[in-house]
């Protein structure tokens, strides 16, 4: 189809219809370890990668050929392989709208010892749902593991949920009541609000709902009263010129808020979602390395998922001083 388009004289929707063959090979690959293996080849050799899994079912999109066990028992495996040993970090996933999940993710964080816990309401639940807040969470805090969860408004979202509801579930001050219950566990609100309040902010325009998302983490980190509270730029920076200074701007500079902030954002990917955007993940890590510095650069993607993971510790000072 690229090729036609091409011939006819539309490059732009030639481009789009590459990318989005691009993306459909990709999720088309046999099994975890050829995912793998793509993605590895736009990082240096010691990188190491988190791996999260999704429970998909019972969201109105259809059946899902691969169970959640599967999904936990193949990553268990990716991560004992010679190919992906120590580069791979699998995290449990849950859903509690789906029989079942609640007891296999305690199975794959206890039995199969996975690093954390991925959850994804956009899906169709509240992030403090009664079956994470009484089961799943506790778990999690008590093993000292951190929690990656979807915080945009795009993505996956249940086939009867409105982007109203969606937006309910999702955004960032839907997880007062778990930072506040849980104040040790380490959260990170994936994707930093997401490329579209980014882009709204650059432009100054309002956002759905009347609230930026990436405004909205910005304060709730800066304000020091969650110091587990953390976020990430996956799929933030692919409209990189308009964003990656701005992402610099509030990262610099020696307020005490932007020394929280600095210390609480992590490099992500997203992969293979990004499949489906221009630039490839090694342009965007190599960019975003030129543009925002070695020190600044390594402290989103090396010391910072250090701490967040749990394998790093830090100074507690900027959490007990007073802006």
């Amino acid at each position: 189809m690229s090729w036609l388009a091409r011939i006819a004289g539309r490059d732009e929707w030639a481009d789009k219809l590459h990318r989005l063959y691009q993306f459909q090979q990709q999720g088309a690959l046999p099994d975890e370890a050829s995912v793998f293996a793509d993605v590895a080849a736009h990082y240096p050799r010691n990188t190491r990668f988190i791996a999260l899994p999704m429970d998909m079912r019972c969201i109105g999109h259809g059946e899902v050929p691969v169970s959640l066990r599967e999904q936990h028992d193949a990553l268990a495996r990716l991560r004992s392989t010679r190919q992906a040993r120590g580069a791979v970090i699998p995290f449990a996933t849950v859903n509690p709208l789906v029989p079942g999940s609640v007891e296999e993710c305690k199975r794959a964080l206890t039995d199969l010892r996975f690093a954390g816990l991925k959850i994804y309401p956009r899906m169709g639940f509240a992030p403090d749902h009664p079956d994470l807040m009484e089961e799943i969470y506790p778990l999690v805090s008590d093993l000292n593991l951190p929690v990656m969860t979807h915080c945009s408004r795009g993505g996956v979202q249940g086939k009867r949920i409105c982007n109203y509801r969606g937006d309910a579930f999702t955004r960032p001050k839907a997880y007062l009541p778990v930072l506040r219950r849980f104040p040790q566990m380490r959260i990170c609100l994936a994707h930093f609000g997401g490329q579209d309040d980014w882009v709204d902010y650059a432009a100054a325009q309002p956002t759905r709902g009347n609230e930026n998302w990436m405004v909205q983490i910005r304060e709730m980190i800066g304000s020091g009263e969650f110091p587990n509270l953390w976020t990430d730029i996956s799929y933030t920076m692919f409209h990189f010129q308009d964003l990656a200074p701005i992402l610099k701007l509030i990262l610099t500079g020696g307020s005490l808020e932007a020394r929280r902030l600095r210390s609480r954002v992590l490099f992500g990917s997203d992969f293979y979602m990004t499949r489906q955007e221009e630039l490839s993940e090694r342009a965007v890590c190599i960019r975003l390395r030129e543009k925002l510095g070695e020190e600044l650069f390594w402290q989103l993607a090396e010391t910072g998922p250090e701490v967040w993971l749990g394998e790093r510790d830090e100074d507690k000072s900027l959490w007990t001083l007073q802006g």
